[in-house]
């Protein structure tokens, strides 16, 4: 049986080994150039695909599904309070307030999981960072709408390390002024950075898989401002 295909006459099976370009129908080859930019312009992305051995990215999966301090998410959005069902953690060097949709998080202390996570990090990436934004999606039904993380309380165009653990789901990022979009297949154990002016010029998402079942857990290692 041939496998189903997707937009633009693209093999899911393909497609899901690389990056997608949707504007010039390019695709970014499997991780041949790890640590490589994404993007045409605008910003740096960099996928530098599994950082972990699976065994252990499982690992880490189970301690911090079982041992963060999940909390569901909240927004509010023209005065009306949603609570979504992915749920979300905030970790840091000091008690951080950090603010988006509307609502503000305090920082915890890190656990000891996530302190060796962010030394793993920082090694791949080259830099530092004091915080960390943590979501449990838990399955398909549950993604990220449009967005980027500009917030104030960020230092401007410092990295952001993003860390996948659990099901793959697709990244997608949108060029704020030419509508350029650009897909990435997530792996369990992966890494993936946006630095530069990438959080002025382009947004990100991840989008809905409803037929996605398995929960997946991202971490975003950050720099608030001291």
């Amino acid at each position: 049986m041939q496998p189903p295909v997707g937009r633009n006459g693209l093999l899911w099976s393909d497609w899901m080994k690389g990056s997608w370009n949707e504007k010039n129908g390019s695709m970014q080859a499997e991780n041949t150039n790890p640590g490589k930019n994404l993007l045409s312009a605008g910003g740096i992305v960099q996928y530098y695909g599994p950082v972990l051995q699976q065994a252990k990215a499982s690992a880490y999966f189970q301690a911090l599904l079982h041992g963060i301090a999940w909390k569901n998410d909240e927004a509010v959005i023209f005065g009306k309070h949603y609570i979504t069902k992915r749920k979300a953690a905030w970790y840091g060097n000091e008690g951080y307030a950090y603010s988006y949709s509307n609502t503000t998080k305090q920082a915890l202390a890190w656990t000891p999981e996530l302190v060796e996570l962010k030394k793993l990090v920082e090694e791949r990436s080259g830099a530092s960072y004091n915080a960390c934004l943590l979501n449990l999606y838990h399955n398909g039904g549950e993604g990220m709408a449009w967005h980027s993380d500009d917030e104030k309380s960020l230092v401007p165009g410092a990295p952001i390390a993003s860390l996948s653990l659990g099901a793959e789901r697709r990244f997608s990022l949108r060029h704020r002024q030419t509508g350029e979009t650009l897909s990435v297949m997530l792996e369990h154990g992966s890494l993936l950075v946006m630095k530069g002016d990438t959080q002025t010029n382009w947004l990100h998402s991840l989008p809905k898989a409803l037929k996605v079942k398995d929960p997946r857990i991202n971490l975003t290692f950050r720099t608030m401002k001291e």
